[in-house]
């Protein structure tokens, strides 16, 4: 039985127990691809399942769920034509993932990598991307002239939300602690330091008497059910780091939109559309950077061995952007 290199999560106790080590090498199952992997986009999910675990793992487990590589191999009912296409993948976190040099991954949400992209960057976009694109494109419906806030612009999904609102022709504000240049860049028109004991009313001066049309927040849902207050009739909050309440709100005064993000859904709920809008709504987001309107923010590029402390890192919220795992293949 061939092995692979992976790196192997022993027990649900964080980022230091996951180790290189051997693993079999996956057989297709139907309605699956193996993919060769080349590249694997770290992301804060990633790094909390170290800690907590799912209850569909088998030990030791192989995480990570964003892969950019070639379709090695194809499962029962799929078009094999597929064999030997660059794809990227954003998976189900009920299974084995990226952090190996092979993976599976359902045919239906593959998206097809431009000609001219790599598989890094390809690998930046998967969760980041693709939740970004469910707040502004897909749940929110933000339209030119509105007025959005992005809450925890440096993180992957706030720069990601940054620059689908701002293309989507809104005025964008922005929050952070730091790096406000870097969020200029992304196309935020002001920004607000977050830490600051005025942040909130300063939102507010900045919205304006029209208020927010539209809110991502990738912070906390104790943050998001803050932010309601600053939402304006009809307005929607979009919430993907928890769920916020109505509570700053009086009822039936504004009539705000809650929103809970969560890509995984998609695969939990079993409705092949929804699986099959990941590959539409990724490759979206691959065209638009192959066409050079959209930043995949690639901060670093690591090894795979390095990926324990890169998701200790990103626990601490101390990355900007992306960082990227490339696997060798040798």
């Amino acid at each position: 039985m061939s092995t692979m290199q992976a790196l192997l999560l022993s027990s649900p106790s964080g980022p230091s127990a996951l180790a290189l080590g051997k693993a079999t090498i996956p057989d297709p199952i139907p309605g699956f691809v193996r993919l060769r992997v080349e590249a694997v986009g770290l992301n804060p999910v990633d790094a909390g399942l170290t800690g907590g675990g799912h209850p569909d793992w088998s030990w030791p487990h192989i995480g990570g769920l964003d892969a950019a590589g070639v379709v090695d191999e194809v499962g029962e009912g799929v078009d094999g034509s597929l064999v030997g296409r660059r794809v990227a993948v954003h998976s189900d976190l009920r299974r084995d993932g990226a952090f190996a040099q092979f993976m599976l991954a359902d045919a239906r949400a593959l998206a097809r990598i431009p000609d001219d992209l790599t598989a890094v960057t390809a690998a930046a976009l998967p969760c980041a991307g693709m939740t970004a694109y469910q707040c502004v494109v897909r749940r929110l419906h933000v339209a030119p002239g509105q007025t959005v806030l992005v809450t925890g612009g440096n993180g992957g999904v706030g720069g990601f939300a940054i620059q689908l609102a701002k293309a989507a022709g809104a005025r964008v504000i922005a929050t952070a602690s730091s790096r406000f240049d870097r969020l200029g860049e992304l196309g935020a028109d002001a920004t607000v330091d977050y830490r600051a004991d005025n942040a909130f009313d300063e939102i507010r001066g900045l919205a304006g008497d029209a208020g927010i049309d539209a809110i991502i927040d990738t912070v906390s849902p104790e943050n998001a059910s803050r932010e309601v207050a600053l939402l304006n009739h009809t307005g929607g909050i979009a919430c993907v780091a928890g769920r916020a309440t109505f509570d700053a709100v009086p009822p039936f005064g504004i009539s705000p939109s809650i929103h809970e993000i969560s890509l995984g859904a998609a695969y939990a709920a079993g409705r092949p559309a929804h699986v099959a809008d990941l590959s539409t709504m990724l490759t979206d987001l691959l065209a638009r950077v192959d066409a050079g309107a959209l930043n995949p923010q690639l901060s670093r590029v690591i090894e795979l061995a390095h990926v324990p402390d890169a998701l200790a890192e990103i626990e601490r919220r101390h990355v900007a952007g992306k960082i990227v795992a490339v696997v060798d293949q040798v």
